[in-house]
């Protein structure tokens, strides 16, 4: 019996002041999300006036369930951040995954927060309601 050994997930980094954009290739699975959070977390950490966070997924090739739940605990730090994440290059099964499983339009919706009002973006309420109204932008799908 022959076993493939795991596709290792290779992580290339670009940083500036303002932006960070990780370049993905391999697998984002058991085996291997926990680097890109840790990864992900480090850069957060260290560039405090950060504005986007580009993940270039078009490397990506197997993405399971702890892949997914990494992709949206990085949602949910950027977020609370004020960090705008971005899922470039998006495979056709990874968009397919995120349709799927209904985290398409929250992981790619601009992200609004403290950070937000800090560089002059104010929330938008709705009447009546509320909530933040969200703008359209090259990741949304409205």
């Amino acid at each position: 019996m022959t076993t493939t050994p795991p596709a290792h997930l290779r992580l290339t980094t670009v940083d500036t002041e303002t932006t960070v954009r990780i370049e993905l290739r391999g697998d984002l699975d058991y085996d291997n999300a926990d680097r890109l959070m840790t990864t992900v977390s480090g850069k957060l950490a260290a560039h405090p006036r950060l504005h986007d966070l580009h993940l270039h997924c078009g490397g990506l090739d197997v993405v399971d369930s702890l892949g997914l739940s990494v992709l949206l605990m990085i949602r949910r730090r950027t977020s609370e951040a004020g960090v705008r994440l971005h899922l470039d290059a998006r495979s056709a099964k990874l968009e397919r995954l995120l349709t799927v499983t209904g985290t398409l339009e929250h992981l790619t919706a601009p992200t609004h927060g403290a950070a937000d009002s800090a560089r002059g973006t104010a929330k938008t309420s709705l009447p009546g309601r509320g909530t933040s109204a969200r703008p359209t932008g090259p990741d949304s799908t409205t």
